[in-house]
């Protein structure tokens, strides 16, 4: 299927300290993000709890009724 020359290049290619570096530094990269994944996945974080019911805050009553004025209309004169 190949002839003698592309075998020997390919072979020259793949043993290159080039491709050999760079082979080397992407399964340390996928081993360090496949680490971070499974330590992640592990301890979700405890921001998504619950609040109890006791503890909620209750919203503070204003003092403002429907009828106030702001003073904000021009005096007509």
């Amino acid at each position: 299927m190949f002839s003698s020359e592309i075998r020997k290049l390919l072979i020259q290619v793949i043993s290159s300290w080039q491709v050999i570096a760079v082979t080397i530094v992407l399964i340390i990269y996928v081993s360090i993000v496949n680490y971070v994944a499974r330590t992640r996945s592990r301890n979700p974080r405890r921001s998504n709890t619950p609040i109890p019911k006791d503890k909620k805050k209750k919203p503070e009553k204003s003092d403002h009724s429907d009828t106030d004025d702001l003073g904000l209309e021009e005096e007509a004169k």
